[in-house]
């Protein structure tokens, strides 16, 4: 008690001290820190430039450092910092395309088993050789297309584990949901069941102690996801796991857009109905689900579970049911792994390109490939939400579409609900569904995991759902859009300026 009245005292005179002499250093100070800002701006703009990024992005920390010096310093600390990004990463993606090349030597394919045309084969080539990967001939997979179905499939195949339970999500509450899955958990816990969660320390940050605190009391391993202690002293604020991950005993699993909420139930009344996609897994590509975890537990924990009881458990294959691959991307790569392979399933098609995202911010290389794609005579179709879940982006999103619409891309909102499928659709034949929007955040920033169909039951129903999906939707007319306010076109314009910053 007499210690905390001295620092009270301590405190006071201190204040009264600076109060009384605030003229002197305000004069003194105000110098000081305009020549440290001045100083840093500068070297900030010299280091970039250094960095040889995107004409686009160079550009856009250049005009922010110029106009506002002292809000572009802050910012750049925080989310501009690629060698601090490279450096803290590296030893994650030596070490996980170590774990991958061994996984491989274990699951060697033959690309001619899969029946796929000449001109779609670079696609799988590109997928093997930076994403690290194979391709399963022996895996079973089904679409879920909402929160019902989703939900009550994940449930049920939790009850039934036998040996281990594994999670990683990007959000998870402590509502009705996050309850159900709360007490699914521990009951299994209590049945000896060994489980593993791995939830992002900032995408859940809400998440209640008390919820984290029972679980792990039940015998639950919760661990954070790169906790970020001075949020706005740290850049790792910006580089989130946004993965969706739940494998059973090593033989299902599940990926996709759903985080643990009500709000993917529909429950939320701005939202409404709440439109999404989440896939199912059985067999053989449940390995590559597994490892990708594993992987992302060792870097939080350093524990190594790279053992045959988690990666080589007694499988079922399912012979004739397409190509399946899961596919990592991340701020640890050396590659733009998601966007490489969106890029070349674009470039790939020759008759369709439909794509269901709800944040569409793309980057130059994605925007060329789909407007070159529309003006060469292709079905490019996207759908995207009428209603703005993150305005930023929203708006950002719309400020591409004139010059698609111009090029001859369709472009339908969908009115529904709440659009948050990440879906992509080539030729009918080729698909992707994971948790990787059409955006800069996902292929530069977040952790995010994507499966690849090729010629899958499954790519037939996601094409069946976006053909739904559009029943549910409005055209877009370029000559109507065009007539918007002119206050929306500046607020679109200042977003897609900011957008490089990402």
């Amino acid at each position: 008690m007499r210690n905390a009245l001295r620092v009270v005292i301590f405190a006071s005179i201190v204040a009264i001290f600076l109060f009384l002499t605030k003229n002197y250093w305000e004069e003194r100070l105000l110098g000081v820190l305009s020549v440290f800002i001045s100083c840093s701006v500068v070297f900030i703009a010299f280091v970039i430039s250094l960095e040889n990024r995107k004409p686009a992005q160079t550009i856009a920390w250049l005009a922010v450092l110029g106009s506002f010096p002292l809000v572009g310093f802050l910012f750049y600390l925080l989310f501009g910092r690629n060698y601090w990004q490279q450096r803290r990463f590296k030893k994650k993606a030596e070490f996980d395309e170590e774990t991958f090349l061994k996984f491989q030597e274990q699951t060697k394919w033959n690309i001619t088993r899969l029946s796929i045309a000449e001109h779609q084969r670079p696609l799988l080539y590109l997928a093997y050789h930076i994403g690290k990967s194979p391709v399963s001939l022996a895996s079973k997979t089904k679409v879920l297309t909402n929160g019902q179905e989703t939900f009550s499939t994940i449930f049920d195949e939790l009850k039934k584990a036998k040996h281990h339970i594994h999670l990683e999500y990007y959000i998870v509450r402590h509502d009705e949901v996050g309850q159900e899955l709360k007490k699914v958990l521990m009951e299994k816990a209590r049945q000896g069941v060994q489980i593993r969660f791995l939830y992002d320390a900032v995408g859940s940050w809400k998440l209640s102690k008390t919820y984290i605190q029972e679980l792990r009391d039940a015998g639950v391993e919760m661990i954070p996801f790169s906790p970020v202690r001075l949020p706005f002293l740290n850049n790792k604020i910006n580089f989130r796991n946004h993965r969706k991950i739940i494998v059973i005993d090593g033989t299902v699993g599940f990926v996709g857009g759903l985080n643990i909420g009500d709000e993917y139930l529909g429950k939320n009344k701005y939202f409404g109905f709440w439109r999404d996609t989440h896939l199912w897994i059985r067999g053989e590509a449940v390995r590559t689900l597994q490892l990708i975890f594993l992987q992302d537990w060792y870097y939080m924990t350093g524990e190594k579970l790279f053992t045959p009881e988690y990666l080589s458990p007694e499988l079922v294959h399912y012979e004739g049911q397409g190509g399946v691959q899961l596919i990592a991307g991340g701020p640890d790569q050396k590659w733009e792994v998601i966007k490489h392979l969106y890029f070349a399933m674009i470039t790939s098609a020759q008759r369709s390109i439909w794509i269901a995202s709800p944040y569409f911010v793309p980057d130059e290389d994605i925007l060329t490939a789909l407007k070159v794609a529309a003006l060469s005579g292709i079905d490019v179709r996207i759908l995207a939400p009428k209603r703005p879940d993150k305005k930023l982006v929203f708006y950002a999103s719309r400020s591409y579409f004139p010059e698609l619409l111009e090029a001859g891309v369709k472009i339908y909102e969908y009115e529904k609900g709440f659009l948050h499928s990440k879906v992509m659709i080539v030729d009918g034949e080729l698909a992707s569904i994971g948790t990787a929007n059409m955006d800069m955040r996902s292929f530069h920033l977040n952790f995010e995991i994507n499966a690849f169909l090729y010629h899958t039951d499954s790519t037939n129903k996601l094409v069946a759902d976006f053909m739904e999906d559009l029943n549910d939707a409005n055209e877009i007319d370029y000559k109507v859009f065009q007539q918007r306010p002119l206050s929306i076109r500046v607020v679109e314009s200042i977003s897609r300026l900011l957008s490089p910053l990402l």
